[in-house]
């Protein structure tokens, strides 16, 4: 099968890549032409020059082929330097589908995110509106929502070395934030990681099982894991222990008021409101759709640390 891929150099998209080829297909990819080399295989696949906005591009990318993966997606926008959530979670994804309709490239999968709504951060926001614009069109589309992911970084950020790099390695104590004045429940919000070459087989696998159009899949780990767990998990698997102290929110989101405009600051207003909504679901019946055991986020596969 001749599959399209929109975001195949990046964390995920290497993934894909990898798993499309071990099962057969052929990637057709749309790369710009200064990140050939990021893409893996290349020797394997297709590659045209261009981006998402590019729609001449778009459609020749699409050209000939058999399904399409939207897979671009950015945690955090520049606008300054035309990055937004509005360009590549929407009006990219809206060009695809687009571009695929029109070149009768009826299976389309998306790649979404757990916890999407109208109502949102620009993150959600964007995400959701591109599900319900597949929903209007008259691809044979499947929508994906997992969690956070975690693997082998290979080159590319990746949730736990983040947060081992940014947290668990730092000589200060591990943040346990929490809402409010008062450290209740400090700490208490969950997750439930999904490992990243368990998501790239159930889109892989989706793209030969028609039952699966029409239909929108949580992808969530085997289980639903506190912040302060997950800090506990990634310490020992690099063979430490990491001492934890409560630290309000309010005050971060302050800070981040002022400074999450600058590249250099780590993290967003909306990234903490979405971390402390945490990001857990039952990824059970789309595991089980797809006969595949959902791999535990434990020290032994977080050997990569």
């Amino acid at each position: 099968m001749k599959v399209t891929v929109f975001g195949g150099t990046g964390y995920v998209g290497g993934y894909l890549i990898d798993e499309l080829l071990d099962k057969g297909h052929h990637p057709v990819l749309l790369v710009r032409h200064e990140s050939r080399h990021k893409v893996r295989h290349h020797e394997r696949c297709t590659l045209v020059d261009g981006d998402i906005a590019n729609t001449v591009a778009v459609g020749a990318a699409l050209s000939g082929a058999d399904a399409a993966i939207y897979n671009i997606g950015i945690l955090r926008e520049f606008p300054t330097s035309g990055v937004t959530f509005e360009a590549l979670h929407f009006e990219g994804a809206k060009r695809a589908m687009n571009a695929a309709e029109e070149a009768g490239v009826s299976r389309f999968l998306l790649m979404s995110a757990n916890g999407v709504k109208a109502d949102g951060t620009g993150y959600q926001r964007t995400k959701y509106m591109a599900e319900q614009y597949l929903k209007s069109t008259a691809l044979d589309w499947t929508v994906f929502r997992p969690s956070v992911l975690f693997g082998e970084p290979r080159g590319r950020m990746e949730f736990t070395t983040q947060l081992y790099r940014d947290i668990v390695r730092s000589p200060l104590p591990a943040p346990l934030f929490y809402e409010g004045l008062l450290p209740f429940n400090a700490g208490e919000f969950r997750m439930s990681p999904v490992y990243v070459k368990d998501v790239a087989s159930i889109f892989v696998q989706a793209l030969e099982m028609p039952n699966t159009a029409g239909q929108i899949f949580p992808l969530c780990g085997p289980a639903s894991l506190s912040w302060k767990e997950i800090l506990k998990t990634i310490a020992a698997a690099v063979g430490t222990t990491k001492h934890t102290l409560p630290a309000p929110v309010l005050l971060l989101k302050s800070l981040a008021s002022a400074l999450d405009r600058f590249e250099f600051f780590p993290i967003t207003r909306d990234q903490l409101t979405m971390l402390m909504e945490g990001n857990s679901c039952d990824g059970h019946n789309a595991f089980q759709n797809f006969d595949l055991e959902p791999t535990p986020f434990d020290k032994k596969r977080l050997s990569y640390l």
